[in-house]
């Protein structure tokens, strides 16, 4: 690899974690709440079916936080860069993502944008300045929430259907590559009673694990994609989007 982010070699695993070869969700609560744990791990499994395919050369982590994805894209890609608005342990560099990116035109292969664009005030300006500094044939990967609880209080602006994303994706002349609806209303009802619950007293913690288990469980079955794949159309969790510049 040609350029690392900050401080690569103290990375550890935070929002994500792989166990027996699948990124899912961690599992240690001092990272990701307990209540979160099915969305997280819808979200990761997205990640872990195209990043390969998709993610390669120079690649720009924007709004990374603490680089969750890390380990997952980084066998794929030879440089990164980390970018977020507040300082960190990798953060590469900080900077307003409503503002022009201090990067020259056509810079990156790859960008991530991964749970940011619902916190972005003006995102059309961050849709223009992540067209411009897309090189030909690249590509940016992102996922956003849809039904899903208001966090990051107060920025937490935004939810987008996938009309909005492929509008976004077509006024800055780029083309959809994969539009994922991320789970259906299952999962959107397991994942609110599972936040509901979590804070009762002695039974909470332990019915919260068990109704994000079992949705998880159910998804993984024919019916269970049936009807994700058919309540997703009007009730999707959130949406995985992949879009390329033209080469």
């Amino acid at each position: 690899m040609d350029t690392l982010m900050k401080n690569q070699e103290r990375w550890k695993p935070t929002k994500f974690e792989w166990r027996n070869g699948q990124l899912r969700g961690a599992r240690n609560s001092a990272e990701l709440g307990i209540a979160s744990r099915l969305v997280a791990d819808l979200v990761a499994k997205q990640y872990q079916s195209h990043l390969q395919a998709n993610a390669n050369g120079r690649l720009l982590d924007l709004g990374c936080g603490k680089v969750p994805l890390h380990e997952a894209y980084a066998p794929h890609v030879s440089e990164i860069i980390c970018v977020d608005w507040a300082p960190g342990m990798h953060i590469d560099l900080q900077c307003d993502l409503s503002k022009p990116l201090p990067f020259e035109d056509s810079r990156f292969d790859t960008i991530i944008l991964s749970d940011v664009l619902e916190h972005i005030p003006e995102p059309h300006l961050l849709w223009i300045e992540m067209a411009r500094i897309l090189a030909p044939g690249g590509k940016i990967i992102m996922n956003v929430p849809f039904y899903y609880v208001v966090h990051e209080h107060p920025h937490d602006y935004y939810r987008y259907t996938n009309f909005a994303l492929e509008r976004f994706v077509k006024l800055n002349q780029m083309t959809v590559v994969q539009m994922v609806a991320i789970g259906g209303v299952v999962e959107i009802i397991a994942d609110l009673f599972a936040k509901v619950t979590f804070k009762l007293p002695l039974i909470g913690r332990g019915m919260s694990i068990l109704i994000q288990s079992m949705a998880w469980k159910f998804g993984l079955t024919r019916l269970g994609s049936k009807v994700a794949g058919i309540s997703s159309r009007h009730f999707p969790f959130g949406y995985f989007l992949i879009a390329e510049r033209a080469g």
